[in-house]
């Protein structure tokens, strides 16, 4: 028998196949917003329906209420840039996200999850986090200076 004989659920019922595509997009994001970071709970489109914006993967991120509906249908990077809690690593991600490159989108998401990791920590220690190697010769002083 070939697939195409086969009857499946998503012929029978395409909200099931709309509903585990949603899913997947919570699911690569950690169920957290693509803009703030705060628990998702819907789903936004970078260029928004009203501007012709398709319903595909490359322009649909998963977002909170909050960053969804202030957002509303205003381009995406534009409204993102003016946001008390922009976070250029979360903008790089978003760019990432919207040309295909979703691996690098987890990668960016993660990394910006580290640093919200350190901003619930003391003051010195967030310093010492990310001090860099102290210099253990004099030449490397010099080295350093020139």
């Amino acid at each position: 028998m070939l697939a195409r004989d086969g009857v499946f659920l998503e012929d029978l019922c395409p909200k099931s196949h709309a509903r585990r595509w949603r899913h997947s997009l919570h699911h690569l994001t950690g169920r957290r917003c693509l803009y703030c970071g705060d628990p998702s709970e819907s789903i936004d489109h970078v260029r928004p329906q009203s501007h012709g914006g398709p319903s595909v993967t490359e322009n649909c991120v998963p977002a909170c209420l909050s960053c969804n509906g202030s957002k509303g249908d205003s381009e995406a990077f534009h409204w993102y840039r003016h946001q008390s809690f922009y976070d250029p690593r979360r903008a790089m991600a978003l760019k990432a996200w919207t040309e295909g490159d979703l691996r690098l989108a987890q990668r960016l998401l993660a990394w910006s999850r580290s640093g919200e990791a350190t901003e619930g920590t003391q003051p010195t220690e967030r310093i010492r986090a990310h001090q860099t190697r102290q210099a253990a010769s004099p030449l490397w002083r010099w080295q350093i200076a020139s």
